[in-house]
């Protein structure tokens, strides 16, 4: 992952985009009383499909790899959870695009923090 601004920005505006529509397609398309487990599984493939069509405009700026597997995670994470929480209470279209918007800051921050400790300590010289 490179530590440039451009693309540290671009990882941050990346995830919150993609979770924000998936969260506002999810809260859309899952009501109250589904089954629960057939929504998560249903938003969670939603929420795959958003992030990789959204992987496609966006590599061209900031990096095929680096914004994959991110987009896919936030994606899937972001559906799961508002999918679920649709079946179980109603969620408004804001509310859906906040929670994913949350769920993709939590996932960029997770990869960002896994990723630092995988590589361990640098020095640059």
């Amino acid at each position: 992952m490179d530590h440039r601004i451009f693309f540290v920005v671009g990882d941050l505006i990346v995830n919150l985009l993609v979770g924000a529509l998936v969260g506002l397609a999810c809260a859309m398309v899952v009501g109250v009383g589904w089954n629960m487990f057939l929504s998560m599984i249903l938003t969670m493939i939603l929420g795959m499909l958003i992030g990789g069509v959204m992987f496609f405009p966006l590599s061209v700026l900031f990096g095929a790899m680096e914004i994959m597997l991110p987009a896919m995670l936030t994606g899937m994470i972001s559906g799961m959870v508002v999918g679920m929480r649709a079946a179980m209470q109603s969620v408004s279209s804001s509310e859906g695009a906040a929670i994913g918007a949350i769920c993709g800051l939590i996932c960029i921050l997770l990869i960002w923090l896994i990723n630092s400790r995988l590589r361990g300590v640098r020095s640059h010289g």
